[in-house]
């Protein structure tokens, strides 16, 4: 393959390994347009989506405004999540005990607190969705994409940015070190931040752009972030998850679905 679209902590996770040519403006000239959190060395940032807090109003009167506040009471069995966001959930839930992107062990003891609160596991993203629809659940921790389409869908939610920041999930595209014409790959990856592409995402997808593309009035009130919310994009340790992922799954499925 001389292109390979994956998920930020994989293409880190090749990138270490050597396995990724890196990327640099000469090579992708629209890389120097990307925003300066998202860069990475080894990999295009091509969309992103940021983890919110979604509510279905109806439900909540109150949305909360910062993770801390989804252990409140009035949450007892009104919350789930997605069992494929494990990592996130308890990054979250680390961030609301003080811990932060580089230490999630002070999220392990919150994480008991949600299931003490009746907190549902889901096996997908569509499930959860479901959940939400039905009105099983009423609060969850999601990216604003997902909310974006779910609301286009029909689904009654409503996102709140966290106030301890934003986190991003940064969809990327990048280019193996054997790759046979690397050339074009190059030109490839340039042209997926070309500002027509990255409308078409943001309208169908309500995935950003990772360059400073003007989105419509409506479109930005909807799915963008302020420029004090982009300042403050909270970047994931992909090396701390590298080391931390295993242990978190363990405690996921051991003590807070077990």
């Amino acid at each position: 393959m001389d292109v390979v679209c994956l998920g930020d902590a994989d293409t880190h996770a090749m990138g270490q390994l050597g396995l990724l040519e890196e990327l640099t403006p000469e090579k992708v000239p629209n890389l120097a347009k990307v925003i300066p959190a998202l860069r990475l060395p080894f990999t295009l940032p091509h969309i992103y989506s940021v983890r919110t807090i979604l509510t279905n109003p109806a439900r909540i009167q109150l949305a909360p405004a910062r993770y801390a506040d989804l252990f409140e009471e009035r949450f007892r069995n009104r919350i789930g999540f997605s069992d494929l966001l494990f990592t996130h959930m308890t990054e979250a839930a680390a961030i609301a005990a003080g811990g932060d992107e580089r230490n999630h062990q002070p999220g392990y003891a919150k994480l008991l607190e949600w299931k003490r609160l009746g907190a549902r596991v889901y096996p997908s993203n569509e499930a959860l969705a479901a959940a939400l629809k039905s009105e099983e659940v009423s609060a969850t921790i999601m990216w604003l994409g997902r909310a974006y389409m779910w609301k286009k869908a029909g689904i009654p939610v409503q996102a709140v940015i966290p106030a301890e920041g934003a986190t991003p999930y940064i969809s990327c595209a990048c280019v193996p070190r054997n790759a046979r014409n690397k050339a074009a790959a190059f030109a490839y990856l340039d042209a997926m931040l070309d500002p027509r592409a990255a409308l078409g995402f943001a309208e169908r997808m309500g995935f950003l752009p990772t360059t400073d593309t003007p989105l419509p009035a409506a479109l930005q009130a909807e799915i963008g972030l302020t420029p004090a919310q982009q300042a403050a994009l909270r970047v994931q340790d992909f090396d701390y998850l590298a080391r931390s992922n295993a242990a978190t799954l363990d405690f996921w499925n051991r003590e807070f679905k077990g």
